[in-house]
């Protein structure tokens, strides 16, 4: 008798026994829009707008922090909130990319959306293109040559007025790399010849049709 009263204990607390917290999920971004001019926002005064960003709700989240980044001054400022959307002040004109946080209080692990990039909408009419996205090799990889000793660089590319003209390739072992090696006018990749246990640099300038240019930063990889 005495071990079937241990066994209903043990399946009484077996089945009072919670499942740990679920980490939260991932952020559907809804707007702005990605690689897009914003024209919605209400205008505060010759220099500025409010701009509402919108996202779709994840699970298993308490709060989000919203980081958005001015990427002509690289500053960010986090906002922390427990809505699906924000209002914030901007620059007319200004290149900036956002992306929320999803954080929930039982556990510690956090969960980030993808990135996007915008325009303000201000005064002007053209815009220069988006900064090239480096798709590989990534910062602080370390990537194999081929057979032949080289890799291919790979990046993608985007502008409002869709009138890209042409990718700069500069590649080189100092940094930043000031060495042009390649214009290419449509393609997004191109193959260079590497030495192992070598790093190297490499970044992308995009030029449009009306002269307008955008750098991607320096990006790094070492050869094994």
């Amino acid at each position: 008798m005495k071990q079937v009263y241990i066994l209903v204990f043990v399946l009484v607390f077996i089945g009072c026994k919670k499942d740990p917290p679920s980490p939260p999920g991932k952020v559907a971004l809804v707007f702005p829009e990605q690689n897009s001019e914003c024209t919605t926002g209400e205008s505060i005064n010759d220099t500025q707008s409010q701009v509402e960003f919108r996202w779709n709700a994840s699970p298993n989240t308490d709060t989000y922090v919203v980081r958005v980044t001015n990427l002509n001054t690289n500053t960010t400022e986090p906002v922390t909130i427990s809505a699906t959307s924000v209002r914030l002040t901007l620059e007319k004109g200004g290149l900036y990319s956002w992306n929320v946080t999803s954080e929930n209080s039982q556990v510690t692990e956090t969960t980030t959306s993808d990135t996007w990039r915008f325009y303000n909408a201000g005064a002007q009419t053209t815009y220069p293109p988006f900064p090239a996205q480096i798709l590989f090799p990534g910062s602080g990889e370390t990537v194999l040559k081929d057979i032949n000793n080289e890799i291919t660089l790979d990046w993608s590319g985007a502008d409002i007025d869709n009138d890209i003209a042409s990718f700069e390739v500069y590649f080189s072992t100092t940094s930043p790399p000031q060495t042009l090696v390649n214009t290419q006018r449509s393609s997004t990749q191109h193959r260079v010849s590497v030495t192992s246990r070598t790093t190297y640099f490499w970044r992308i300038v995009t030029v449009d049709t009306e002269g307008n240019s955008s750098d991607s930063g320096v990006f790094d990889f070492k050869v094994d």
